[in-house]
């Protein structure tokens, strides 16, 4: 049964929308961790500003104030490969991650010790190792514990600075010292949480996806097993038969034979139907669908598809979209992809180029491999041709088919 135009055209809506829906939530994930990262590094490089401010403010000398900005960058550098990989926790091991940990620690420690020594202030001391350990990967409940200990800790340090180091006569430098310090854990704490649910839902997303695609997969196997089954039955019944029959009556053994042939031939086709129904789609689908996959693996992909395109014939250029969409996504660079199809005078031509991969399969300027040997054959048998176009930047293929009668109706 072919899909009417309408049907189609709302496949092809429902397939747009989900490719735009899908970069669309892949940008705005990587866009909310760099905001979340930018806004972590910031407060801290804000931080260190408002310490070297204060110290000059106190009177303890440029030098003291530019050891404590300088150190305090140093300290900003360390903290960053704990956002890196706090953001991919999913590819570390507990143990890759410990150890990855050391390094960031321990130079947050000896900023802290360096700054109290230039400046007496307990809370330059406690504040960059207790940044540092909040970005650790903790679970839920030791995260909230730890983070609300150490906003005690801060506070109760600011509270003895205030005491002691520094000068009453600054208003202004204790509560901006105060508060600045007293946030940072706790912003840090929030803005990695807003993280984890945004990266939840970007999971849960991604396993829908997984879900759907096994439901479907589930839902042909039934298929098959339903037809497979009932023509194995019958054709093992008539061969049965045919057996008893064998010495009693060898013409009607015959007839079973045959019967049993002709279930066979009724099986193959009921098979080949099936597959058709569900790998058969419009050209637009097609093409919709080879977009949708490309983004969903970060592909920059761009479509052009003449007004009817579904006229051009399905059974070539269906399988060759597919096969050219798992070559661009096996060995292209990944960064962009353009396909299209449209009529060139008296003829269909599908194109489709991407960046040029690191590793290129050895046979893929001549048409050697067994991909592209099936796209040329699929196009020969149309009468058609195929080209590739190996260059160093980009790798094109075109097929390119003899428009028939059938096709301009």
């Amino acid at each position: 049964m072919i899909p009417s135009s309408a049907p189609a055209h709302d496949a092809v809506a429902d397939a747009d929308a989900n490719a735009r829906a899908a970069v669309r939530l892949s940008r705005g994930v990587t866009a909310t961790w760099w905001y979340t990262f930018g806004g972590i590094v910031f407060f801290e490089v804000m931080i260190v500003f408002v310490w070297a401010t204060a110290l000059l403010e106190r009177g303890d000398g440029l030098e003291a104030a530019l050891t404590v900005f300088i150190g305090g960058l140093v300290w900003v550098g360390a903290t960053v490969p704990l956002l890196l990989d706090y953001r991919n926790t999913a590819e570390l091991t507990a143990a890759s991650r410990r150890r990855r940990a050391i390094a960031p620690i321990a130079a947050s420690a000896a900023y802290g010790v360096v700054a109290l020594l230039v400046s007496g202030v307990w809370t330059f001391a406690a504040v960059p190792l207790i940044a540092a350990i909040v970005l650790l990967t903790w679970p839920p409940g030791v995260r909230r514990r730890i983070t609300v200990g150490s906003i005690v800790v801060i506070a109760a340090l600011w509270f003895i600075d205030t005491r002691s180091t520094l000068r009453a006569e600054d208003v202004s430098s204790l509560y901006i010292i105060g508060f600045f310090s007293i946030m940072l854990p706790l912003m840090s704490v929030i803005s990695v949480w807003w993280w984890d649910v945004l990266d939840m839902m970007n999971r849960a997303r991604a396993s829908e996806g997984r879900l759907a695609a096994t439901q479907e997969r589930l839902r042909v196997a039934t298929d098959v097993h339903d037809l497979q089954g009932h023509h194995l039955q019958v054709i093992a019944l008539q061969l049965e038969l045919a057996e008893r029959l064998l010495a009693a009556d060898p013409a009607a053994a015959l007839e079973q034979v045959q019967a049993a042939r002709v279930s066979v031939a009724e099986a193959r086709q009921g098979t080949r139907d099936l597959a058709t129904r569900f790998r058969s789609a419009p050209l637009s689908v097609e093409l919709a669908n080879a977009v949708d996959l490309l983004r969903a693996a970060g592909t920059v992909a761009e479509r052009t598809a003449d007004p009817d395109v579904d006229s051009a014939p399905g059974d070539v250029f269906g399988p060759v979209i597919r096969e050219t969409t798992t070559n661009v996504l096996r060995h292209g660079g990944g960064a962009w992809a353009r396909l299209s199809l449209t009529r060139t005078g008296g003829a269909w031509r599908f194109e489709i180029a991407n960046d040029a991969g690191a590793e290129r399969p050895a046979d893929a300027g001549t048409g050697g491999g067994s991909g592209l040997e099936g796209i040329a054959r699929r196009a020969a048998d149309a009468g058609g041709t195929l080209e590739v176009r190996p260059e160093k930047q980009s790798f094109t293929v075109i097929v390119t088919v003899p428009i028939t009668t059938e096709d301009a109706r």
